[in-house]
């Protein structure tokens, strides 16, 4: 399990017993984003920043193994790897879309007219590895076919316009045909990206979360969920004292967000900014674990379940505390 700090290092620690293992060090800036995204190389983890770089460590030695820039002035907020040929690596920059032949490191393409400010979400949509699916503060969401030559004229396919700053999009439904989107704004809203079309929009998805949560209001999202066995989609809230529900999302013929199926209380005493989890009724492993949480209180806290049958509620059994003096409040959405 990969953690990225404010001091711009990524800690490594073990899944099942919270375990530090070790560090990574090489960024200068924010990290933005990082993921194991090869299965058949889980000891190699990718990293980008505000600083231009996209990195990639070897978590055994601890060492970097590859890296590409931006160029100066540059800042990268997120990658995702495929391409027809499994080849391609691209990256949100600032109104860019830059990509890579990560097996040759030599640029191939850059989009930069399809968005005017940030890029903070760039994805490979899954099952079909040509297509990008791109998101910006600049509330655009465009999708590309990155099959031949990439450019924006000829390579882009559609434009959802979502109307506000996008911060996070995931897939969703049958063969991934639908997506996501939560914008900094705290809204939601489900897509159908090959019809063009919106499924549902929760203009008011706080204020609805907060509701169904007879125990507290929601401040803000941290992500969604998606049960592929289940077709069920979840939200995720939390408060600015540190608690965090799993919000039910329906989206199809009834459009309405229920009351928490897991709530996770008594760990944090900040804002929560990821999750890594199973979903409700679900554990990670053999051990127990529902997932890991980390937040602007420096704590690391593993959730497991409190051994009621009933019980909504999982209690943090492993809080790691940062030495290091957090900076207060919230920072920058993306």
């Amino acid at each position: 399990m990969a953690v990225s700090l404010s001091t711009n290092a990524i800690k490594l620690y073990s899944l099942a017993t919270g375990q530090y293992i070790g560090e990574c060090n090489g960024h200068s800036s924010t990290i933005n984003q990082i993921s194991f995204p090869d299965p058949s190389s889980p000891h190699v983890l990718h990293s980008c920043s505000s600083d231009g770089t996209l990195r990639a460590w070897d978590t055994r030695s601890f060492q970097q193994v590859f890296s590409v820039n931006a160029g100066p002035s540059q800042e990268i907020f997120s990658f995702s790897f495929g391409g027809a040929s499994h080849n391609l690596l691209a990256a949100g920059c600032s109104s860019q879309i830059l990509f890579w032949d990560w097996r040759t490191k030599r640029q191939v393409a850059c989009l930069e007219e399809s968005h005017t400010e940030d890029v903070t979400q760039v994805h490979f949509i899954p099952g079909y590895d040509d297509r990008l699916i791109s998101a910006s503060v600049d509330g655009l969401m465009c999708l590309f076919d990155t099959g031949g030559d990439i450019n924006d004229d000829d390579q882009m396919v559609s434009v959802l316009n979502v109307g506000t700053s996008i911060g996070k999009v995931g897939f969703l439904g049958e063969k991934n045909q639908n997506l996501w989107c939560l914008t900094h704004i705290e809204t939601l809203s489900v897509w159908d990206w090959k019809d063009e079309r919106t499924e549902a929009s929760f203009e008011d998805a706080r204020s609805l979360a907060s509701k169904s949560w007879m125990a507290d209001n929601v401040d803000y999202f941290v992500d969604c969920h998606y049960s592929v066995e289940e077709d069920r989609l979840w939200v995720i809230g939390g408060t600015n004292g540190g608690s965090l529900g799993y919000f039910p999302v329906t989206y199809k013929e009834t459009r309405a967000i229920g009351p928490p199926e897991v709530v996770l209380c008594g760990g944090h005493e900040g804002i929560i900014r990821s999750v890594l989890s199973g979903v409700p009724g679900q554990t990670m492993d053999n051990h127990g674990i529902f997932g890991w949480t980390g937040g602007e209180d420096g704590r690391l806290c593993c959730w497991l379940s409190d051994g009621s049958a009933t019980s909504q509620s999982w209690i943090s059994t492993l809080a790691l505390k940062s030495d290091k003096t957090r900076r207060k409040g919230r920072h920058s959405p993306y």
